[in-house]
This record gives C-alpha cells, sequence and structure tokens, in this order.
C-alpha cells in the first residue's frame, strides 16, 4: 500500500518527532525556515508506506497522510475532538 504525506510548513515548528517515526526516512528537517522562523520538516522522495506513525506524534496535528488502497485512495484524519456517538480513538480512516 502506497502513502502520500502532506505537511503545513507554514504551521511546522520543526520539532522533528515525524523525522523519527518515519519507517521508510521520508521526512527530513527544511534548510529553510518557514514565515515565523521555524526550520519545518519536509517529505522527501522516499516511498511511503501510508503507516500514520507521523501523524499521530505530530503535536500540532498538522500532518495529513493519504493511502491508495486496492479500491480506491483513501485518507486519514487525526481525530482531535472526540466524537458522542463514536468510540474514543485518535485515528479515523475515511473512504
Amino acid at each position: 500500500m502506497a502513502g502520500k504525506i502532506v505537511i503545513d510548513t507554514d504551521r511546522c515548528k520543526g520539532c522533528g518527532l515525524c523525522v523519527v517515526v518515519c519507517p521508510k526516512g521520508g521526512i527530513v528537517i527544511s534548510k529553510q525556515s518557514n514565515k515565523t522562523g521555524y526550520f519545518p520538516a519536509k517529505t522527501t522522495n522516499v516511498d511511503c508506506t501510508g503507516c500514520g506513525m507521523c501523524a499521530v506524534i505530530c503535536p500540532d496535528a498538522i500532518i495529513e497522510v493519504h493511502r491508495d488502497g486496492p479500491n480506491k485512495p483513501s485518507k486519514i484524519d487525526i481525530v482531535t475532538k472526540q466524537d458522542k456517538k463514536s468510540k474514543p480513538g485518535l485515528i479515523e480512516e475515511k473512504a
């Protein structure tokens, strides 16, 4: 299963947590600062597995992970507020 991550570099503070947890080494810290003066994380050309570990560990919830499955692409969203109708959880898969 292939994946793709999207990082909001304008909001990233460059903490490096996503860099550490990426199993493929597909995230690095940029050498250019963003508009707030931080050096944000950015993706490399390494194939993303779509594991979602980077999105889960991001303290600012600014990473989106998109997966390409056998049927159609899906998106993983970080759930920051508990839905009153569902069980609590960190990740919600959407088709």
